[in-house]
């Protein structure tokens, strides 16, 4: 879909202000999955009663965009001592705030849930950062075959000289009872779509069986707090999943979300490349395990010394040797994530010799290359993969003023801050508060000299 942004004026925002070549130690705690918790609170929608969920990143700024749009239909939200409920009583509207909507991408997770609830739904095409298209048709066609109507309404705006086509997606259910189970294969396993569809299929009568979906740690955690809420969905996991459909959903649940893998995996990246050694917990080792393979091949020794507990180090090492490259390409679970790509590939411009990183999940997934770049990396894009050459091979970091494109660029260039000669500072820290609780105070934490500051950006 094609979108233009109507053009905002300048306004405050955040820098991060890094003092590289410090070393990192200490523990860190990692917060909960802030993509699991956006699915887990549209999945509140599926019924009646207040949830509790523990271990929930309240402080994100996406989590409370979701917020915003949970209210809108008529839900209560509170956080009380770290603790959130979610009281869908008053579940009253079946077109949640458009603007709530498109801020996140998260958004449409909840078509799902307010279709098989109140037999209709009308939600505004979604948003988040911008690294590709991310295309809607999976949800579309999934939801047909679970008997709803499904349209698409484009509305071209104009302001002043700039425009921007804003669309929604209308649906109902076809025979005016509700949905009905069906069976489904998705082309690509979408975590969104598998996620949306398994909501869905929850409330519909009948069975549903959706096939080639996604696997990831996520989706197992929907599956558990809907079964927590009466529902039966077996096989989250697996490529396959199987949902048995009930009229109503007994509702509602207490729940601790997983620890977030993507942070873990930054900051175990953090440690390698400033060449240190911490530890962290809560994680999920097995959620990791892609990544710790790659840490392990460049040369980090990485021990698990609890169930819940990894200490990651590189401290031996110096920044001009001693990590070696590789390649490495992205795909679904158990893959290597994309939401790790970035911060993997400031980490390789501090390795030796020439690694390589494709990107197979989101093809605009490249925009923290200039700005690496601006910080001294030698990178070379050729379509959807990009060559990146070592120290050995010309990179040497050093300090720059440089602007995080999106969330996953923003730790990126704060990781290579950090390992940079000199003072860096990263615009655009509003796209870091959307998956990042505290980040400069965790970092801070383990030793890092990182501020916040001011600033004044221009956005379009």
């Amino acid at each position: 879909m094609e979108s233009h942004h109507i053009h905002e004026a300048s306004r405050p925002d955040h820098k991060l202000v890094i003092v590289g070549g410090s070393k990192l130690s200490g523990h860190v705690n990692i917060s909960g999955s802030k993509n699991s918790a956006l699915a887990i609170l549209a999945g509140t929608l599926c019924f009646s009663g207040t949830s509790k969920l523990h271990n929930s990143p309240n402080n994100l700024s996406d989590i409370k965009t979701m917020f915003s749009v949970l209210r809108s239909l008529g839900a209560r939200v509170e956080v009380l001592n770290g603790e959130l409920k979610v009281d869908t009583d008053g579940l009253c509207s079946s077109e949640p705030c458009s603007d709530s909507v498109m801020k996140i991408r998260a958004g449409i997770f909840v078509l799902g849930p307010i279709l098989a609830r109140l037999g209709e739904a009308t939600v505004a095409l979604p948003g988040g950062c911008d690294i590709g298209a991310r295309p809607i048709d999976l949800y579309i066609r999934g939801l047909r075959e679970l008997g709803a109507v499904v349209e698409l309404i484009y509305m071209l705006i104009i302001f002043l000289i700039n425009y921007y086509r804003h669309g929604k997606v209308c649906a109902h259910a076809a025979n005016g009872r509700g949905l009905v189970g069906g069976s489904f294969c998705l082309d690509y396993p979408s975590v969104g779509a598998t996620e949306t569809l398994m909501m869905a299929a929850s409330l519909a009568d009948g069975n549903t069986v959706l096939s080639n979906v996604a696997k990831e740690p996520e989706v197992v955690d929907l599956a558990q707090f809907l079964n927590a809420s009466g529902a039966c969905v077996e096989g989250a996991g697996s490529s396959t999943i199987v949902i048995r459909g009930r009229k109503r959903l007994d509702g509602p649940a207490e729940h601790t979300v997983i620890p977030d893998r993507i942070e873990a995996g930054t900051f175990m990246i953090a440690a390698a490349i400033t060449r240190s050694c911490i530890s962290m917990s809560p994680v999920i080792p097995s959620h990791l395990s892609s990544l710790m393979d790659k840490l392990s091949a460049v040369g980090c020794k990485i021990k698990q010394t609890t169930s819940h507990t990894v200490e990651i180090s590189a401290e031996r090492l110096k920044i001009e040797d001693g990590l070696q490259g590789l390649d490495v390409r992205t795909g679904p679970f158990p893959q290597f994530p994309t939401d790790l790509q970035p911060q993997l590939m400031a980490l390789l411009t501090t390795c030796s010799g020439t690694s390589s990183v494709e990107e197979s999940v989101f093809e605009g997934r490249m925009g923290h290359v200039l700005e690496l770049e601006k910080l001294g990396a030698r990178i070379r894009v050729c379509g959807s993969t990009a060559l990146v050459y070592g120290m050995d091979q010309g990179s040497a970091l050093y300090a720059s003023r440089v602007v995080a494109k999106d969330l996953r660029c923003g730790a990126s260039l704060v990781l290579a801050g950090m390992a940079a000669e000199g003072i860096t500072e990263v615009e655009g820290v509003s796209h870091i508060d959307r998956g990042y609780e505290d980040l400069e105070m965790k970092l801070k934490g383990l030793g890092a000299q990182i501020s916040r500051q001011s600033s004044l950006i221009s956005h379009f």
